[in-house]
């Protein structure tokens, strides 16, 4: 099976379009890790792109619990909170119910894992080995995959009990770079965001596993980050959250 990992979309539709054109007929089956909406300017486009994928696993991310009025939003910047709030507005009814019926992770997808922050909690962000660690402690499968800090890469727990950082860094030009999993170690991986990169590469990022290999491909595409960027100004989005989208910070 050859699935198509997707996170952190964030209501940009032009950064969706640009991997599902890249995946156009590469995939069997599609995962979400939420954060569908929350920053950007097309919620309920994205949402009807999401849908109509028919994701085999979907959790929900924490501005997907805000969007649809779960949390309040009370621990979000200034900035993301009011995305929030124009999201929320913004919202069919349709769309609202989807988002509110979206499950909490940690979910087994075939032999692996899936979540949106951590294993130990669904909004915790996982930036260092140690936070890892802690999460890998509670993995009942050797591969768990997450989203949530939008940097591609992730981190592996040796049988050894060493731990080791999966950097990625696909210069311009490249556009994806495979791994190869090993059989007893256990993989944290982060495909990174689609929508809102912040590991300094603006490109859209998503990964493929194929699980009969045992293979992750981390990606990255060029979409049209002016048209997104109009879009927000005109929707009287943060004007921080537009800027951030050229440099992928």
């Amino acid at each position: 099976m050859r699935y198509l990992i997707l996170s952190d979309i964030h209501a940009n539709l032009e950064a969706l379009e640009a991997v599902l054109a890249q995946a156009q007929d590469s995939y069997d089956q599609v995962i979400c890790l939420g954060d569908v909406v929350g920053y950007g300017p097309d919620p309920n486009a994205v949402i009807d792109r999401v849908r109509a994928l028919q994701p085999v696993a979907m959790v929900r991310g924490n501005h997907d619990k805000a969007s649809c009025g779960i949390a309040d939003a009370g621990d979000f910047n200034l900035e993301a909170r009011q995305a929030v709030f124009w999201t929320r507005e913004q919202l069919r009814a349709d769309n609202l119910t989807f988002l509110r019926g979206l499950p909490a992770g940690p979910i087994t997808c075939d032999h692996f894992q899936i979540v949106h922050g951590s294993l130990r909690h669904e909004d915790e962000y996982i930036f260092f080995p140690a936070e890892a660690l802690e999460s890998l402690k509670l993995a009942e499968a050797l591969l768990t995959f997450c989203g949530h800090t939008h940097f591609q890469g992730g981190f592996l727990l040796k049988n050894t009990g060493r731990m080791e950082v999966l950097r990625v860094s696909l210069g311009l030009g490249v556009a994806s770079a495979a791994l190869q999993l090993g059989s007893t170690a256990r993989y944290l991986i982060n495909p990174g965001s689609v929508g809102q990169p912040r590991d300094g590469d603006a490109r859209a990022a998503f990964a493929y596993y194929e699980s009969a290999k045992q293979v992750v491909e981390y990606w990255r595409v060029p979409y049209d980050i002016a048209a997104t960027q109009e879009k927000m100004l005109a929707a009287g989005l943060a004007q921080v959250l537009i800027t951030r989208l050229s440099f992928g910070r």
